[in-house]
């Protein structure tokens, strides 16, 4: 072997090396995989409605060389249709210990459990009721369970595979009476919160603190907003989401994720 070779054989094995390395280490590299609905991720924000969730925002307040973010969040689903559809499948072939997934679901869960147009609705509350249906959108027989249902089985399946579960309570829609905003608190908040405390893992309160915050500011200077409707936040509001979340996982401190968080 001449010089020339030799350099270019020491420069293969260190490219290797360096490859090689980089692979082990992104496959140790834990992720902060975030699931829901379009409260939690919707467009770009380039759209004609400027619609975003707060879960796009999230990644910009951890040190993304130490820890992955994947926010799967999806528009329109439901704690049901985002299994049904295979999307928590997906997450599963991942999902390895060491991982965080925070949920939150409830604002598609409400609809009718058979409709032609969605058929993504859950039975109410968090017990083992369940019932067989036809899902006209999939075409076979199928049983929908409660929400408290899926709920657990996001947590129960998350913690199989030695992740850590986070539970949110859905964000607040901008509806307001007597100058405080409506929360469900008889509701999904109130079954979000039942199922974490049940099952031992973190709960954050976004329906309560998203609406103290909104009181706070004042209804005129949160309607700006919803443009489009009292659900879906433009860009500004899902960034507030995002930085209530992140103070909420400040306070409440799942297992190791601070050394992920940006100092701030």
């Amino acid at each position: 072997m001449n010089k020339t070779n030799k350099w270019i054989y020491f420069f293969l094995v260190v490219l290797a090396s360096c490859t090689a390395a980089k692979v082990l280490s992104d496959e140790k590299k834990p992720t902060f995989y975030i699931i829901g609905d379009s409260t939690v991720r919707n467009g770009d924000g380039s759209g004609r409605n400027n619609q975003m969730g707060w879960g796009s925002f999230i990644a910009n307040y951890f040190d993304t060389t130490k820890i992955d973010v994947q926010n799967l969040a999806v528009g329109g689903r439901s704690s049901r249709t985002f299994i049904t559809e295979g999307r928590w499948d997906k997450i599963m072939a991942t999902l390895k210990a060491g991982d965080y997934v925070i949920m939150q679901f409830g604002h598609n869960d409400g609809g009718a459990l058979d409709d032609t147009a969605r058929a993504r609705g859950t039975i109410r509350g968090i017990g083992e009721e369940s019932k067989e249906i036809y899902n006209p959108i999939m075409k076979k027989q199928e049983v929908v369970h409660t929400y408290g249902w899926y709920m657990r089985k996001y947590i129960n399946d998350a913690k199989s595979k030695g992740a850590i579960p986070i539970v949110c309570s859905p964000i607040p829609r901008n509806q307001w009476k007597d100058g405080k905003v409506i929360r469900s608190t008889d509701s999904y908040s109130k079954w979000a919160r039942e199922v974490a405390q049940a099952e031992g893992v973190h709960f954050i309160d976004l329906n309560e603190l998203v609406s103290q915050r909104y009181e706070a500011m004042g209804a005129d200077n949160v309607k700006p907003f919803f443009p489009v409707d009292h659900t879906h936040t433009n860009k500004e509001g899902a960034q507030l989401n995002a930085e209530i979340v992140v103070a909420a996982l400040k306070q409440i401190k799942p297992k190791g994720l601070s050394k992920y968080l940006n100092k701030q």
